[in-house]
């Protein structure tokens, strides 16, 4: 198991400059958990795709319905207080520490390409293409 950050989650939907790196990560390890936060990220990634004529409005939809089918029993709460001290220690958004949370709470690496929270916290988060080498 592993915890996805959303852009991870999006490049499997969405064809883009990284989506044979998240099918990469996926062959890697097929079980995907992320805070409960990874459903807001994930649908205003889908927008913005929309609103820049990238992606219809109908296959959004059906992507955010597929998405959300396939991370049912993978999706968690955080504690707050954890979230929160992180933050404070790292200087990353409490957004990126929902995701850092997780990894720790769940003892599994946080799969992501977000230079700041691979600095900040290198002993559970690892970029794709490490996870996969």
């Amino acid at each position: 198991m592993i915890v996805a950050d959303t852009n991870l989650l999006i490049y499997l939907y969405v064809q883009g400059q990284r989506t044979q790196e998240s099918e990469a990560v996926l062959q890697q390890d097929g079980l995907w958990a992320a805070p409960l936060l990874w459903r807001s990220e994930f649908r205003n990634a889908l927008i913005g795709l929309v609103r820049t004529d990238a992606l219809h409005l109908e296959k959004a939809l059906a992507i955010i319905d597929e998405a959300e089918r396939w991370m049912i029993g993978h999706e968690y709460s955080v504690v707050s207080r954890q979230v929160l001290e992180l933050a404070s220690r790292s200087g990353c958004s409490a957004y990126d520490c929902e995701f850092v949370a997780l990894a720790q709470d769940l003892e599994v690496p946080l799969v992501t390409n977000d230079r700041q929270v691979l600095k900040a916290f290198p002993a559970v988060a690892v970029p794709p293409s490490a996870f996969t080498a």
